[in-house]
């Protein structure tokens, strides 16, 4: 039965509910205790959905909306406004329940995956647009090590177009990830500018974790030392280095390049 919008309506920014997801967007903490994040837009939520996430509840400033249900709760514009993290979003929003990101999760049908490893990554925009590049290129997973942001932040699903939703990952400290990729024997190729060789003259074909590092510090020691390779990519120009986003996205589809021609070679093409 669809809602009567007359009797569902909110009009007041002072609202319960409406402060409390005005709350999950701006609280990590908050998202933590109740388990529970807030994602904007249509096409976000019907992929969040899609991925096989809960939602709890609805909000809309439109009658007309596609997602019209028994969860749906209208809002007026004004309330809307106070509620969206960002300008343009479709005027939905839905509130869903949190996965749980643990290393013993991943499973990987690819016999050869490629993953990609992030230290103590800093702004959720740049980990967003990894996420994002990993889904394009299908990355069986992307694990984040001593996280400095929550995957559910508003600016990090923004940024990965919802790609955080149907992307593998998994948060967990250096340590667990080094003993994880080992155990699976997983190659590891750190990406920093010292005592390194270029990227693309390494085999990316077997199983391979790309691991990036902050662009202030790099990668810590440990993760120097258990690399099997120390790979860069070269700096033609004046500046020494790249957003690790950019830095990312052609590391992976250096590593996709080089799956597809060795594909294309068993076909003999």
């Amino acid at each position: 039965m669809q809602p009567n919008m007359e009797e569902n309506i909110i009009t007041s920014v002072q609202n319960a509910r409406i402060k409390h997801v005005v709350a999950l967007q701006q609280k990590s903490s908050l998202r933590r205790e109740k388990g529970l994040f807030v994602v904007e837009g249509q096409r976000e939520i019907e992929h969040c959905i899609a991925c096989g996430y809960e939602i709890v509840e609805i909000f809309s400033r439109n009658v007309e909306c596609g997602m019209r249900n028994e969860k749906t709760t209208f809002v007026t514009p004004q309330v809307y406004e106070k509620m969206a993290y960002r300008g343009s979003t479709e005027g939905i929003i839905a509130v869903a329940k949190v996965k749980e990101h643990r290393l013993k999760n991943l499973k990987f049908d690819n016999p050869n995956p490629l993953i990609v490893v992030l230290e103590s990554v800093e702004k959720p925009g740049n980990l967003g647009a990894i996420l994002r590049t990993a889904e394009a290129a299908n990355v069986d997973a992307v694990i984040v090590c001593d996280p400095l942001t929550d995957v559910y932040n508003p600016n990090l699903i923004r940024a990965s177009i919802g790609g955080v939703f149907s992307v593998p990952v998994a948060t967990c400290s250096s340590k667990e990830c080094i003993e994880f990729l080992k155990e699976h024997q997983v190659r590891i190729l750190t990406a920093q500018l010292q005592d390194s060789h270029d990227y693309y003259d390494y085999n990316m074909r077997q199983a391979t974790a790309l691991v990036m590092g902050t662009e202030s510090t790099g990668l810590s020691q440990q993760w120097r030392d258990a690399a099997d390779v120390h790979i860069r990519i070269p700096m033609l120009g004046r500046l020494d280095s790249l957003n690790v986003s950019v830095s990312t996205a052609i590391l992976i589809y250096e590593a996709v390049r080089q799956r597809n021609a060795a594909y294309q070679r068993t076909l003999g093409m």
